[in-house]
């Protein structure tokens, strides 16, 4: 997001996020198998599979161009509709936590949700600030901040412990410096908490 932020120029006004959706212990997808495996003619796994080689435009093009009805699915495959994976939902709520929210948008793929939100309203992009970089020992920090470069090549994140006023300039060891491609007086930018 801090990328985001500091290159707006590059994104649209909306950005959206798609969570992998429910995958059973035998690496199967209930949503596959109720929806899309009938047009295929393939498992799950060896879609997902064809997917990773070739993208996943197939999946568009040989899908329904018209509404499907969700009653006409399979139990097992309306219950999972907009469900993240177990491993997602942590990402979930960091997304939510960001401003994004879910209207019922599904990945026809797997099911999974894809949320959205105003790019403009993301938290990070909104509340992140610049600071310019001054090399020195820094003060121990009480908080949490997410800094990064503001470069497009070899653009560069961390995470940092630090103690920092806007307005004021950014004090970073010289190694932590070298790790995120800076140099005195270069500006990064920052958020706090993530």
């Amino acid at each position: 997001y801090l990328f985001i932020k500091e290159h707006r120029d590059r994104f649209g006004d909306k950005i959206f996020a798609e969570l992998r959706g429910i995958i059973d212990e035998a690496g199967g997808s209930p949503f596959w198998d109720g929806l899309a495996g009938r047009f295929f003619g393939m498992s799950f796994q060896e879609a997902d599979y064809f997917n990773a080689i070739h993208g996943n435009q197939f999946i568009a093009d040989l899908m329904p161009k018209h509404p499907i009805y969700t009653a006409m699915l399979s139990e097992s495959a309306r219950t999972v509709i907009g469900v993240p994976h177990t491993s997602g939902r942590a990402a979930m709520r960091m997304l939510e936590n960001e401003n994004f929210s879910y209207d019922g948008y599904v990945d026809i793929f797997d099911g999974g949700p894809v949320v959205h939100a105003k790019t403009a309203l993301l938290n990070t992009v909104r509340n992140s600030a610049l600071a310019k970089v001054q090399i020195g020992l820094p003060v121990a920090g009480d908080s949490l901040w997410l800094v990064a470069n503001t470069r497009v090549c070899d653009f560069r994140a961390c995470a940092l412990q630090l103690t920092w006023l806007p307005g004021q300039p950014l004090v970073l060891h010289q190694a932590t410096a070298d790790q995120l491609c800076v140099a005195e007086g270069d500006h990064v930018r920052l958020v706090r908490g993530f």
